[in-house]
């Protein structure tokens, strides 16, 4: 597939750019703990980025060599990448959440010569995943162990000369591999040009209104596509403003600094959003409110205000199905949001709806982007410019993922409608069959399921049962609640009228049998989500598998699981 994209629209000459033109313009704000924040404009980011690449290539780091980073989202998370371009090397983020087992997997597997070593809450527990030896730098922001262990960002700034010139990539040469986040078992690394990111940014710059002007809050982990390619080269593309977000403690005061003017989340966030304000403003109180003609404006920009998107253009959701009803319920309280699909193979970039448009759908095509249905299995396949080279050192599952006619397998099954817009219906390997001998998807019920103002996540499954069952996490405040008995028999009343009013939309064969509430969290760390909030439904399996037909045979409607 030919590169589209023009020369001057990658990465490196964007780059320079801005450090021409626009040298005292703001780029980054940076927390540094305790409610301090420090600015670095783009003259200072390239001066640095100029230093550590030199400094690269002054300890062996050769063209096509891969480089690592593991860190929270930091102003020096950007500015590694940026010297690993400008070095000729390739750049392996990492997830700073993974365990050190996945660490070391990738480390190795990608032959990481060199690694960053940034803002991390475990890195003793990460530690152990480092091979040893392998040569490593700590940015400013790290644990004071790792500083103490390792070569030091500031010292080597200070001693090194910057890189001179403007060394560029060409658009063919591979840019960095982005490890999958692993829902059906080990990542793999897919292999992403600087001209199928170039591609991604302008075709996205198409549908999403940033400029210069714009403002960006940088929390979700940039070793995600979707982080990587909006803000890091969506920032090169049009030079706006990134703040970082310091720790999921301050959030709030970090969405109230940034006050984004685009902001992107994953629809578990977006629960969450809606479970905050409800827990301020029951539903019915909210609802009475917002039928009063003056008082509703007022309600609206105070929870808009609230949640520091009073200053939002566009609003996204993405990375995972959103039920259609909490888009709806974000309409009428002011906030209209996009729904966006794609994969960490095609940069992300497939479609995307118009804010508050064709909801239940994730809308039309880019430009430039290829999408059918296959026939036989209903899966969705898709080709653009955009598309990863391949999975790096994997030449069997990158022919098994790629059709004879160069079209992605997606994995996923939808419909195409007449107007031309793509509607998910589930994955194509996560149907499951009753013992009945019928098929249910889960993807449907389960956005039912999590419109319970206590359910954050969840998950149906039941292959060979009689009945599917769904597996529930509930919020910190639910839980809370569940802990008194009181509380635990209204919530188990609501949960049952729940599951009857999600069955009564059901056909016969996907009708739940039960709802079972597990009593812990659902998390990174006990490898039951990955790191952008997707439920690992293989994990889901092995961890509760076993007790399935148990729980099927107890008839009850609401199971508690290790009360």
């Amino acid at each position: 597939m030919p590169v589209l994209a023009a020369p001057e629209k990658l990465a490196l000459q964007r780059l320079y750019y801005w450090e021409k033109t626009a040298p005292d313009r703001i780029a980054f704000t940076q927390p540094l703990g305790g409610g301090a924040v420090r600015d670095y404009r783009w003259g200072e980011v390239v001066d640095q980025a100029r230093r550590m690449a030199a400094h690269l290539k002054s300890v062996g780091i050769a063209p096509g060599d891969r480089v690592a980073i593991l860190s929270k989202n930091t102003v020096h998370w950007m500015l590694s990448d940026y010297a690993i371009f400008m070095a000729g090397a390739v750049s392996v983020p990492l997830y700073p959440t993974l365990a050190p087992t996945t660490i070391q997997q990738i480390l190795e597997h990608s032959g990481a010569k060199l690694l960053f070593v940034g803002k991390l809450d475990t890195w003793e527990q990460m530690k152990p995943g480092v091979p040893a030896g392998l040569p490593c730098i700590a940015h400013p922001l790290a644990s004071a162990d790792a500083k103490n262990s390792f070569a030091q960002w500031d010292d080597i700034i200070a001693r090194t000369s910057p890189l001179a010139g403007e060394p560029v990539r060409p658009a063919d040469e591979l840019c960095t591999i982005i490890y999958t986040s692993g829902t059906t078992g080990m990542p793999k690394g897919v292999e992403h040009t600087f001209g199928t990111l170039a591609f991604a940014v302008q075709t996205g710059l198409t549908r999403l209104p940033l400029n210069a002007d714009s403002r960006m809050l940088s929390y979700l982990p940039l070793a995600h596509v979707v982080e990587r390619g909006l803000v890091e080269h969506g920032q090169l593309g049009t030079g706006f403003r990134v703040y970082f977000a310091d720790s999921l403690q301050t959030f709030t005061e970090d969405m109230q600094r940034a006050r984004p003017t685009i902001f992107f989340s994953v629809p578990r966030l977006w629960v969450k959003f809606q479970q905050a304000v409800l827990h301020k403003m029951p539903q019915k109180k909210l609802d009475l409110l917002l039928s009063l003609p003056i008082i509703s404006g007022i309600v609206k920009k105070k929870i808009m205000t609230t949640l520091g998107l009073d200053h939002c253009v566009m609003a996204i959701s993405g990375a995972a199905p959103i039920p259609p009803d909490l888009l709806r319920w974000y309409g009428r309280v002011g906030l209209k949001i996009a729904e966006g699909y794609g994969l960490t193979e095609n940069c992300a970039l497939s479609h995307i709806t118009a804010p508050g448009e064709d909801i239940g759908t994730v809308g039309r095509p880019y430009d430039g982007v290829e999408c059918r249905i296959d026939p036989a299995s209903g899966e969705i396949q898709v080709k653009s410019a955009a598309t990863m080279t391949g999975y790096y050192r994997q030449p069997e599952l990158t022919q098994q993922v790629f059709t004879a006619d160069g079209f992605l397998h997606t994995g996923d099954k939808g419909v195409i409608d007449a107007r031309g817009t793509l509607k998910i219906t589930g994955r194509v390997k996560d149907l499951f069959k009753t013992s009945k001998g019928k098929y249910v998807a889960p993807a449907p019920i389960e956005e039912k399921l999590v419109m319970h103002a206590a359910v954050e996540a969840c998950c149906v499954t039941g292959a060979n049962l009689g009945q599917p069952l769904a597996m529930v996490m509930l919020n910190l405040e639910a839980m809370q609640e569940a802990a008194e008995a009181d509380g635990r028999s209204a919530l188990e009343r609501s949960l049952a009228e729940h599951l009857q009013r999600v069955n009564a939309t059901l056909d016969p064969h996907e009708q739940l049998e039960c709802i079972v509430v597990t009593n812990e969290a659902w998390t990174v760390d006990n490898d039951l989500i990955t790191p952008t909030f997707k439920v690992k439904r293989n994990r889901i399996e092995e961890r509760f598998a076993a007790s399935y037909e148990q729980w099927e045979s107890t008839r009850s409607k609401v199971i508690w699981h290790g009360a």
